[in-house]
């Protein structure tokens, strides 16, 4: 694997926004090639192994009505109107 340089170190610095001291380049560099090689070597090892991927079935199905008594659920709501569920406005009309 090819080594990290100092110019690849500042350029990442610069494109990500922050201050790299000389002195905090070279360990830098260490991290990131440690970093990159534990990712190719997780990238070897992953061929090897068969994932399988899920496939995307639409299922379709027929809507179903289903009669609920009411009822029960109106008579926990602070307020009413009928069957029907009262809250307060929330758009304004022009």
């Amino acid at each position: 694997m090819t080594k990290i340089s100092k110019e690849e170190i500042l350029k990442l610095a610069e494109l990500s926004k922050l201050e790299i001291l000389e002195h905090e380049i070279e360990p830098l560099a260490k991290q990131l090639q440690d970093i990159l090689s534990y990712a190719s070597r997780v990238k070897e090892i992953a061929k090897d192994i068969e994932i399988e991927i899920a496939q995307n079935v639409n299922v379709f199905e027929n809507d179903e009505i289903v009669m609920t008594p009411f009822e029960p659920i109106l008579s926990q709501a602070p307020d009413r109107q009928d069957q029907f569920f009262v809250v307060p406005k929330v758009l304004e009309s022009n």
